[in-house]
């Protein structure tokens, strides 16, 4: 499906879709949308020079790296040959974006971080109106590119992995191996961040979370403790909630206990699995006929939600025993290349060691 992509520039300069600009408007206000990463990993990985390849020194910790995870395999699924639309849902620092770009595709630039948007307009600005940065959330990509006027795109792209500039951010407030306030908003502009979650929610719903998201064995417990001491004080910082999740869960290996605890609250504060499932529906509709659907994820709870959605939708009969015989799958739409998730090959996890918890699951419209 080929589109011209110049009407991009003339909505993103206030023709009629100003709220699709980028860093131009905040109209687009969703909640943010990311994945699990070993927070006690620190061996970031570097690459250099500047025709596509990023430096990153992070000797200073504002600078911006996206090493694309999986891009060998990003580029033989979505084949991104001149005149092909591809909605990069996650643009982040726009490593994906640029190998698409390189092969001829047209990219749609999706990222609620406004830090993420800026870098990537100007790392990719070689490649002109090709490239649009959208700020918004791609739970919101069906508004997102009918404000473009574009109906159907041939690519649909979900890296769902935090960035490193985030997590190693203290002031964004993700990790615990740095002070800083507790936040781990995604988009600055959500109203709950992890600071209200953890000081205003209710045990049980502490408990809930910390089971359900974070797979905490000893949720009970660190919910208890955790109200047990924002009873004296609220719990303002990174170090002082790892500190009140460390007197519930001894330390016994090289992790921080209060691992799966940080993930379960980011996943809750930025509704990361609910904003999964409402685009995986979206991406339906939005796909063109042999368009393909290519997600990234990295724990568990993200991937088996991304699994169940595409078997669900690739089998063109279903069956139940009280019935006769099968029967037409309403839902039926895609066709798996392959029923089970890619993985980085050996080489990528040695270069990039927080490439191997990651998953990629692909599907192509019927």
């Amino acid at each position: 499906m080929i589109i011209p992509i110049k009407p991009w520039l003339d909505l993103a300069n206030s023709k009629g879709a100003a709220a699709l600009a980028g860093r131009r408007s905040d109209a687009w206000n969703g909640l943010a949308m990311s994945s699990n990463v070993d927070f006690e990993e620190s061996d970031l990985p570097f690459r250099t020079g500047p025709g596509g390849l990023l430096c990153a020194n992070f000797n200073h910790r504002m600078e911006f790296y996206h090493d694309p995870i999986l891009a060998p395999e990003i580029l033989e699924a979505m084949q991104p040959v001149a005149g092909k639309q591809i909605f990069d849902g996650t643009l982040g620092g726009g490593g994906h974006a640029e190998i698409l770009l390189r092969n001829g595709a047209h990219v749609i630039g999706c990222d609620q971080d406004q830090d993420a948007l800026d870098y990537a307009e100007r790392r990719l600005s070689a490649y002109d109106d090709a490239f649009l940065p959208v700020r918004g959330n791609f739970r919101e990509m069906d508004q997102i590119l009918a404000g473009l006027g574009i109906g159907h795109v041939d690519g649909i792209l979900l890296d769902l992995g935090v960035s490193s500039r985030q997590l190693d951010n203290p002031a964004r407030g993700f990790s615990f191996r740095e002070n800083g306030p507790l936040d781990m908003r995604m988009d600055d502009r959500a109203a709950l961040s992890a600071k209200e979650l953890v000081n205003e929610w209710a045990e049980d719903e502490l408990i809930r979370i910390f089971r359900e998201y974070g797979e905490e064995r000893r949720a009970a417990r660190v919910a208890r403790e955790i109200v047990k001491a924002r009873a004296i004080k609220p719990i303002e910082t990174t170090f002082e909630l790892s500190e009140v999740v460390g007197r519930a869960i001894p330390k016994t290996s090289a992790k921080n206990p209060a691992t799966k605890v940080f993930q379960a609250i980011r996943i809750a504060v930025n509704a990361e699995l609910e904003v999964l499932e409402v685009a995986l529906e979206k991406a339906v509709e939005l796909l063109a006929p042999k368009g393909v659907l290519a997600i990234i994820t990295f724990h568990s709870l993200e991937d088996r939600i991304v699994k169940r959605f595409m078997h669900r939708r690739s089998n063109p009969f279903i069956d139940r025993p009280e019935w006769s015989e099968p029967r037409s799958n309403p839902d039926f739409c895609f066709h798996l290349p392959s029923r089970r998730a890619i993985e980085p090959e050996e080489a990528e996890t040695r270069r990039n060691s927080r490439s191997r918890s990651a998953k990629l699951r692909i599907a192509i419209k019927a």
